[in-house]
């Protein structure tokens, strides 16, 4: 099922896999710029790659193959073959090709034109950094990366190489997102200067420390790939691969990095918040040994004033922990659902709504029932995939989560995890986003970029 080469057979694989891939973009040029334009006709398919065949990579591929779904990369054989079952109208065909390491996929396959990253979230800069280098467009799904130095290094590379960028958080594409963006510039809050997120994950392994004994390595899977940019580690069944990595400190980004982007993006939007200078944390216990994110853990977020808007306090919750039920809400009703949800509190009224942002409302409810909704000043989206596909084809057209706003959402939230990391020191956190770094504690300016391993690195 998946591709062989003579790299297998000869030579030092990796030491070929690294000259090729920082060789290739002098050797490989898109597709559609070999044609002259970067323009390409609405009736002409993409040619898209997928790193990433299983979970939400499945989801990504099958909503993305109205086009030419031209390769598939796993590093675990059976998602590539049970995708390749799933050929959602005929989208894959016996010329598709399949690849383990996206390297050699990269270096081989010059007809690609974009990229679907759905890997764990430690490979999401490695291998967008190589597709970058050859000028192709990215969809990465939630959470962006993994460090806040990949934010900044995605969101600027994504600009020199001109590339055509989307995170994936659904949510941001759909109309809630943009009622809550109108009903927020009409007014109807007044005055904001508080917002409360949270989600009942995580419903993964955290808090714990590294299991020991090692299993054998399935022979559909290749470990070493997995591993990527993480040191070494040995395989353990269920432990890591598929799931579980979310709550990892090597791999994962833990409760707020899988789930802030589907929202905090939302109250981050509509108020424009930019980039926190202060993060405070509590949580569970988290000291030596601990290699997961905290079980629960409650972090505050101050961004500063701008323009006509006072400064913002944003209390992030997880693992079960809820803010204060508001007065006006009324008794029985639910706040958000059971995922989650958002209050962003006004001097007027407050707005609530889901995870992704669906089922925004006012309470109390006699406010909402009154409320004459303002004109639709933003423009609707097809949806996050095609609005990404849509501007791949017509240069005219934009993005809403591409990598410069996608990525101050994460580095946002990725401040909080190192907050929450820091919660027993129980220092309020200054940073100052503008050299990227912490004012007021040099150990916590480690957890701000990591070293990679040989062979991965941006």
């Amino acid at each position: 099922m998946v591709k062989k080469s003579f790299l297998n057979k000869q030579g030092n694989r990796r030491e070929f896999l690294e000259q090729t891939v920082k060789g290739a973009a002098f050797l490989i040029v898109p597709r559609h710029v070999l044609g002259g334009s970067a323009y390409i006709a609405p009736s002409d398919k993409l040619n898209i790659a997928a790193v990433g065949a299983g979970g939400r990579g499945r989801s990504n591929i099958q909503a993305c193959s109205h086009e030419n779904i031209y390769a598939l990369c796993d590093i675990d054989d059976r998602e590539i073959a049970q995708t390749l079952r799933e050929d959602w109208a005929g989208a894959f065909r016996s010329k598709t090709k399949t690849y383990r390491d996206y390297r050699e996929m990269l270096s081989e396959e010059p007809e690609i034109d974009a990229l679907i990253i759905s890997t764990p979230d430690h490979m999401h800069t490695p291998i967008a950094s190589s597709a970058m280098d050859l000028g192709k467009h990215l969809y990465i799904e939630k959470p962006l990366c993994h460090t806040v130095a990949e934010a900044r290094f995605l969101a600027r590379r994504a600009k020199e190489t001109n590339i055509v960028s989307q995170m994936g958080n659904q949510g941001h594409a759909e109309e809630g997102a943009r009622l809550i963006n109108e009903w927020v510039a009409d007014g109807i809050l007044g005055t904001v200067r508080e917002v409360h997120c949270w989600t009942n994950r995580p419903v993964w392994p955290q808090g714990i420390a590294r299991p020991g004994g090692e299993d054998s390595v399935p022979a559909s899977v290749d470990w070493d790939l997995w591993l990527g940019a993480a040191p070494y580690r040995p395989y353990l069944e269920d432990r890591y691969h598929r799931f579980n990595w979310r709550g990892w400190l090597d791999f994962g980004t833990g409760v707020v990095g899988d789930m802030g982007a589907h929202i905090i993006d939302h109250p981050y939007w509509a108020l424009d918040l930019d980039l926190p200078v202060q993060i405070t944390a509590s949580s569970s216990r988290f000291g030596d040994g601990m290699e997961t994110f905290p079980i629960a853990s409650k972090i505050h977020f101050r961004f500063p004033e701008k323009g006509s808007r006072p400064a913002v306090d944003l209390t992030w919750y997880d693992g079960g922990l809820l803010p204060e039920r508001p007065e006006i809400l009324e008794q029985g009703r639910m706040m958000g659902n059971r995922d989650g949800g958002v209050l962003i509190v006004g001097e007027k009224n407050t707005l609530m709504h889901n995870v992704y942002g669906r089922e925004p409302c006012l309470i109390p409810d006699a406010v909402h029932q009154d409320y004459q909704q303002p004109a639709k000043t933003l423009a609707r989206s097809p949806g996050i995939y095609q609005e990404w596909i849509d501007a791949i084809k017509d240069r005219s057209k934009t993005t809403t989560s591409h990598f410069e706003y996608s990525g101050q959402l994460s580095e946002t939230m990725l401040l909080g995890n190192i907050a929450a990391m820091r919660a027993g020191e129980n220092k309020i956190l200054e940073y100052d986003g503008a050299n990227m770094r912490f004012k007021n504690d040099e150990g916590a300016n480690q957890y701000l970029d990591k070293d990679y391993r040989r062979g991965f690195s941006l």
